[in-house]
């Protein structure tokens, strides 16, 4: 059974920084694409950063670039998120979420997370 499980979400101040792990099983990891997203209230899921995890490939959408680093641990199975620099903006809820396809958009990924609160907020 495939299984993503997010974890390392909050509340954080702005100008804060978060580091979100996405721990997956059930499938073989290095064959799978993993992608973190975020939804905020009202608003449509939007791609942060995906990574291959076969070959450590990251990218990052427009959302959040520059403020945000992925990377992939094949040893543990897991994909984190450090967030820098987070803003209101920012609150959402953030999903992981694979694929073997080379693609960071939503609609391309078939094994979703619970996902997780991350709130920035003074």
């Amino acid at each position: 059974e495939v299984q993503l499980v997010e974890s390392g979400g909050g509340l954080v101040q702005p100008g804060g920084s978060l580091r979100l792990s996405c721990a997956a099983s059930g499938f073989i990891f290095d064959d799978y694409v993993i992608g973190w997203f975020r939804q905020a209230p009202g608003k449509e899921r939007e791609g942060v950063s995906c990574i291959s995890n076969g070959d450590g490939l990251p990218y990052y959408t427009d959302s959040m670039r520059g403020r945000v680093t992925i990377s992939s641990d094949s040893a543990k199975n897991t994909v984190d998120l450090q967030m820098n620099s987070l803003a209101p903006e920012d609150t959402a809820i953030y999903y992981c979420a694979a694929t073997i396809e080379r693609r960071c958009t939503p609609g391309d990924y078939d094994y979703w997370g619970q996902g997780i609160q991350v709130t920035v907020s003074s």
